[in-house]
């Protein structure tokens, strides 16, 4: 009986932490999008250009839905309508994940995990002197390059996924992982203080850098140097660069077509 007891208390402790616990996440998590808002800025990012209010923008223009119809706002394989995406705060815990689509099964699966990743690959290297999207870490990471090993560290915890079906997740937790390529950047308050990160994937590294870039800007979350201060970089397009990005196919930037990735 006396053992009986003291598993019960020792239950009921726990579950007065993880109340505790649960309120303090959410406080840690304001003035970043909540899940609603989160949904809401990637359909917008996707479906209204013109609302994005990044220079170059295809004013008013339908944005691209797919690699067959040419053209277009973000490029890629499905116009950035596909996403899931991703928001952690200052310490890197997950404040909220969603998908742009109504049925997650519509998404690539093993865009969640990514998607959470790059939230934290964005926050955890960016600071108020030097916004650092993930998009930008790609010619860092490369062999015999400064940074090479960059994903092996900070492994992404696989606990903190969620079934489509719903529950669980990682929310309140810090899921790590890194990610090299286009789709997460920092978040920003009205100070200049940096506040967490944003993570999108369920493209092109491209598309989803173009999503996660306005969806931010249309939060009012960009760096003190506005919303391209830490655009993507191409080669081909700017001048050699330790921040270039491998192209990728049918892409856009800013609403205008670039160097595609090569056959």
């Amino acid at each position: 009986m006396k053992r009986i007891l003291q598993v019960l208390v020792g239950v009921a402790v726990a579950a007065s932490l993880v109340t505790v616990t649960s309120s303090e996440g959410a406080g840690k998590c304001n003035g970043l999008p909540t899940k609603a808002q989160l949904t809401a800025l990637l359909q917008d990012a996707a479906s209204n250009p013109a609302d994005s209010g990044i220079p170059g923008t295809l004013g008013g223009a339908t944005c691209f839905t797919g690699v067959a119809s040419g053209g277009g706002c973000v490029g890629g394989l499905f116009g950035g309508t596909r996403m899931w995406g991703a928001v952690v705060n200052r310490d890197g815990e997950l404040c909220a994940y969603v998908t742009s689509t109504a049925d997650p099964r519509d998404t690539w699966p093993g865009s969640q995990a990514i998607a959470k990743a790059k939230a934290h690959t964005a926050n955890a290297f960016s600071n108020e002197l030097l916004p650092l999207s993930t998009a930008r870490l790609y010619t860092f990471s490369q062999p015999s390059h400064s940074l090479f090993s960059l994903n092996n560290s900070n492994p992404f915890n696989a606990h903190f996924l969620a079934p489509p079906s719903g529950g669980g997740g990682g929310n309140g937790q810090v899921a790590g992982g890194i990610i090299t390529f286009g789709g997460g950047v920092p978040l920003y308050n009205a100070s200049g203080d940096i506040i967490g990160g944003l993570g999108v994937s369920g493209d092109t590294a491209c598309a989803d850098h173009e999503i996660a870039k306005r969806a931010r800007h249309l939060a009012g979350l960009n760096p003190t140097g506005g919303a391209l201060v830490d655009d993507i970089v191409f080669t081909a397009e700017d001048g050699a660069s330790v921040f270039a990005h491998s192209p990728c196919v049918n892409n856009v930037r800013n609403g205008v077509d670039v160097i595609d990735e090569a056959p």
